[in-house]
């Protein structure tokens, strides 16, 4: 019986020093204030967006809480007033899976907000059928929904710079493919669902990319962002036997949304970056990505691609 114990305890011990030295992550240590700054967190009801605009929240920022569901975002909204002490936190109704929507969130912001100084493209799914527009949801909401609503917000951001843009990603950018041909395949078995995960947060990086170049001289810059693999709901759409075979091991082995937070809240908020503009962040540290990631002629081609699915351009 002892040696069990005795043996239970190194195991515990064993994980204990791998999660806080190689599975937690660092943590943002910047505290530069966002008083008289205005945010706009996408997807910011739960998760690492609920912990990002808590954050910003309590550096003073008037924050925009940008997401789907009307009850779940008034109770975060509550949650973070009450925590951070700042009022000036609201909720504006997005749902990313519409482009009309997309559309309607920026009017209304656009009408009552006269400033934006960072806008954080946060909100993601990590499987999903299709959306309004027809696109398979992964696409639509990951990649198409934020570079619509970006576009949307880029004039009101100029007018505010230095200001920035943030866009979470993901490490599984390494396994996607752009594929022109087929853009926008269904996403009906799993397998398929993890590459249109993984196409979408290629897609993110090589948007970013191209972003940079076309804001330079504007001092509004662009950032993407792993937040490192984080507990979260955006596989809440998996099956009920997917989340049985990879919940205990997510549990045990996947970051807090706190911590997951931490990279998003340093690009938003640390001074001296800015030469950084269109680069991948980790850990709250630039790393470059793999060749395909920033291959200049596919992140041009995707954002006049993109343009052309979202109603910017006309075929």
């Amino acid at each position: 019986m002892v040696s069990y114990i005795v043996a239970a305890a190194i195991l515990v011990a064993i994980y204990v020093v791998i999660y806080y030295n190689f599975l937690k992550g660092i943590p943002c240590r910047s505290d530069t204030s966002l008083r008289g700054k205005t945010v706009i967190v996408t997807g910011s009801n739960t998760g690492i967006g609920k912990e990002t605009a808590l954050d910003t929240a309590r550096r003073g920022a008037r924050v925009i809480l940008a997401c789907r569901n009307k009850e779940r975002a008034e109770a975060a909204v509550f949650d973070i007033r009450r925590k951070s002490g700042n009022n000036q936190v609201i909720f504006m109704q997005l749902d990313l899976a519409s482009l009309k929507s997309v559309r309607a969130f920026a009017e209304t912001f656009l009408k009552s907000e006269p400033q934006l100084h960072v806008l954080i493209n946060n909100a993601g799914v990590g499987s999903g059928s299709k959306t309004v527009d027809g696109y398979n949801t992964v696409l639509g909401v990951n990649h198409l929904g934020h570079f619509l609503l970006t576009h949307l917000l880029l004039d009101r951001l100029k007018q505010c710079a230095p200001s920035r843009i943030v866009t979470v990603t993901s490490m599984m950018y390494r396994f996607g493919k752009v594929d022109f041909s087929n853009l926008n395949p269904p996403g009906e078995s799993f397998i398929q669902q993890i590459r249109n995960y993984s196409c979408s947060k290629l897609c993110n990086i090589l948007f970013v990319r191209e972003l940079a170049n076309y804001l330079e001289g504007t001092k509004v810059t662009c950032y993407s962002v792993h937040p490192g693999a984080v507990n979260t709901e955006v596989f809440r759409h998996m099956k009920f036997w997917q989340k049985m075979f990879f919940f205990p091991f997510i549990a045990l082995f996947f970051r807090t949304p706190t911590d997951g937070a931490q990279t998003s809240i340093y690009c938003a908020v640390q001074e001296g970056i800015e030469k950084f503009s269109g680069r991948y962040f980790t850990n709250c540290k630039v790393q470059e990505v793999l060749p395909h990631a920033r291959d200049d002629a596919v992140a041009r081609k995707l954002w006049e691609v993109s343009e052309r699915m979202v109603g910017l351009r006309s075929y």
